[in-house]
């Protein structure tokens, strides 16, 4: 029997640890038999690659940075996104739309009515279904203090040009998000992430747990303890 694909992503500011946790879920998919795509946005392809490369460290007008990254997410869906669901695999991937509406829209101040324009326009006529907007099925949010946020990044790299805006911008990002689950909440499901990286490992399977997607919870895997 096949197994329908599920679309999972993953959203937070900068610093909120997203990241390190998206590896061990996969592990744990694969390990009940499924098989995983990773990917992250922008990005998940050589094309995108390149626009997340201009996006991150070139200095350019609003408008121009969300038709590169709905340009990079239109590639991501027709070349990744879609052929694994088809195959029925288990897509995770670091940030989807709803960082551009945080990000581009909330912290940059850019027409969040414009960016719903671009959203239907990039994300409408690639799935089996021409009609559909794609979607993830679930969306997780890493919510977490800016403050707090700004501290675990400190001296972590050198920062991209988002990393490097104040903490005010993030504290618009962070309600961009709050704003996009309050809109969705069947779609969300909020992690507190200034919880240790066990208790945050908990919160996400169990998240996983309650919807069926997993059988059990899973112990922290080396990687994230």
């Amino acid at each position: 029997m096949s197994r329908s694909g599920l679309f999972i992503s993953f959203e937070g500011i900068d610093g909120a640890g997203k990241s390190s946790h998206i590896d061990g879920l996969a592990q744990a998919f694969r390990a009940q038999g499924r098989n995983v795509t990773l990917s992250r946005e922008p990005g998940g392809t050589p094309l995108a690659e390149k626009l997340r490369e201009l996006v991150l460290n070139d200095p350019m007008d609003a408008l121009t940075e969300a038709l590169l990254i709905f340009a990079a997410r239109r590639d991501h869906l027709c070349q990744v996104i879609e052929p694994a669901l088809a195959r029925g695999d288990v897509v995770l991937c670091d940030r989807f739309t709803d960082a551009t509406f945080a990000y581009q829209g909330a912290g940059r101040g850019f027409d969040t009515n414009l960016l719903s324009i671009l959203e239907r326009m990039a994300q409408t006529g690639v799935a089996p279904e021409p009609d559909l907007m794609r979607e993830p099925d679930l969306t997780v949010w890493f919510d977490l203090a800016p403050e707090v946020a700004a501290e675990r990044l400190a001296g972590a790299r050198v920062p991209d040009r988002f990393e490097s805006q104040p903490v005010e911008f993030f504290r618009r990002v962070a309600q961009g998000y709050a704003d996009r689950a309050a809109a969705a909440p069947q779609r969300f499901a909020r992690i507190d992430a200034a919880q240790d990286r066990h208790r945050v490992w908990q919160q996400l399977t169990s998240v996983f747990v309650r919807k069926g997607w997993l059988s059990i919870m899973v112990p922290t895997p080396g990687a994230v303890a």
